[in-house]
């Protein structure tokens, strides 16, 4: 199967649509705010409403109150949750909505039961780990830390470019991969032209 992109931190229309026009599965919006990457209610809203069909939406948080999830989800559209934080399983699935759990992997880090412990996600999201930051970091890690073998889906994340995604691909075997960082000209700023190329890496990788 071919392995899903998601373009996350998009904060303009142009950027959100250069993303689908390139074959993005789908796009992460960041309601994080102390991220450079933040975008408001009504920007959401306006970036949502310009995809296409068959993108998914994905509204990402950190540590964030019930009340701040579900007044995102009253006004914006979003089809799936991302949790980048050290949200429990019991906050994540209090929205009854499909949700993403990240994983910073820290020396150490057992993913098995990170997958029986939040059994009902949809994928685990596998980010570097740097010390206070949530993603967008620019950093990798060792790929080959990506068990072969997990009882959900992974997404690769962190320290992704055009450079190194395809042998990430390769090595890794994700069913997903997630950028943001890797694809910018500046922070909260894609560049249509890496997002395509990007894509393009990892459709060369799946061969």
């Amino acid at each position: 199967m071919a392995t899903a992109v998601k373009i996350c931190g998009i904060t303009r229309v142009e950027d959100a649509l250069a993303a689908a026009r390139a074959g993005a599965s789908g796009i992460g919006l960041v309601f994080y705010a102390p991220s450079p990457r933040h975008v408001a209610l009504a920007q959401a809203r306006e970036i949502v409403a310009a995809l296409p069909p068959f993108v998914t939406t994905v509204g990402v948080f950190v540590d964030p109150s019930e009340e701040e999830v579900r007044a995102t989800l009253a006004e914006v559209p979003v089809q799936m949750l991302q949790f980048s934080g050290s949200e429990s399983a019991g906050f994540c699935r209090r929205f009854d909505w499909p949700y993403i759990k990240a994983v910073h992997m820290k020396a150490g880090v057992d993913l098995l039961q990170y997958a029986r412990e939040y059994h009902d996600a949809k994928a685990l999201l596998l980010d570097a780990y740097v010390e206070g930051l949530h993603g967008g970091s620019g950093v990798s890690f060792d790929w080959n830390r990506v068990p072969r073998r997990l009882p959900l889906p992974v997404i690769l994340s962190g320290g992704l470019t055009v450079a190194n995604v395809k042998d990430a691909v390769r090595r890794a075997r994700p069913d997903g991969v997630d950028v943001s960082s890797g694809v910018e000209s500046a922070k909260g700023v894609k560049d249509a032209a890496k997002i395509a190329a990007f894509i393009k890496g990892v459709r060369d990788a799946d061969g």
